[in-house]
Formats: C-alpha cells, sequence, structure tokens
C-alpha cells in the first residue's frame, strides 16, 4: 500500500489535481461527440489551458493556506 500511495504522490500528488483534470478530459470528450456543442470545439484547446491552469492555481492556493496554519 505504501508503493501504491507513493506512485500516486510522484504522478498526481494531489486529489484535486486528478479530478480537475479527468473533468477536463470528460469535457473536451462531450465537446467532440456532441454535435449540438460543435460551435465550441475551436476553443477546446483555450478550456484546457485554462481549466488546467484554474485547477493547478486552486490545488496551489490550497497548499498556501495549509502552509500558513502551520
Amino acid at each position: 500500500m505504501k508503493a501504491i500511495k507513493a506512485v500516486y504522490n510522484f504522478i498526481v500528488g494531489d486529489m484535486v489535481i486528478l479530478v480537475g483534470i479527468v473533468l477536463v478530459l470528460l469535457l473536451l470528450i462531450l465537446i467532440n461527440n456532441v454535435a449540438a456543442l460543435t460551435a465550441i470545439r475551436a476553443y477546446s484547446g483555450a478550456i484546457v489551458v485554462v481549466v488546467t491552469l484554474l485547477v493547478l492555481g486552486i490545488t496551489l492556493s490550497r497548499e498556501l493556506r495549509g502552509r500558513e496554519k502551520a
């Protein structure tokens, strides 16, 4: 169990990052497969960048708040 947790922490580091990126990927799959969302398909790259930066920013702010309390 310790080895699995070490690999998880090395690859992901935080559950917020994992869930955020999975949600972005699901959103992109939805955009590419639903005909009604064809109009925003051109912005899918920008969506990935913006949401990924938001997820990383949320994680960083959580880390900073945790260190201030300690």
